[in-house]
């Protein structure tokens, strides 16, 4: 089963900007017992772009699509045999990056 970890950062209460060496050797563990399948750190959400062309002709709105104090800062897919692996994993993720984590299994 695969799963979507998205790692939530706070604007008022921001992680530790100092965790990329312990979020690479954990990156690397997954990688060995056969979890990962991709991760990616995400730009400010000042930089997105929403897109919506449900109507007449899209329209394009700079920012994010939901103004919050916490937002994505990045995501994990992870590849487990069940959720408490998943959790278990994401348990340690949320020690290693100094931030919430989401765990979702993909349909």
């Amino acid at each position: 089963m695969k799963y979507l970890v998205s790692v939530i950062d706070d604007k008022s209460n921001p992680g530790s900007t100092d965790r990329q060496p312990a979020i690479s050797e954990f990156n690397e563990r997954l990688m060995a017992e056969g979890h990962w399948v991709f991760a990616g750190g995400l730009a400010d959400t000042g930089s997105a772009t929403v897109i919506d062309n449900r109507g007449e002709q899209p329209v394009f709105s700079d920012g994010p699509f939901v103004e919050s104090k916490e937002y994505l800062a990045g995501v994990w897919v992870w590849e487990a045999p069940d959720l408490d692996v998943a959790l278990k994993l994401a348990t340690e993720a949320s020690k290693v990056c100094d931030r919430k984590i989401e765990v979702r299994p993909f349909l």
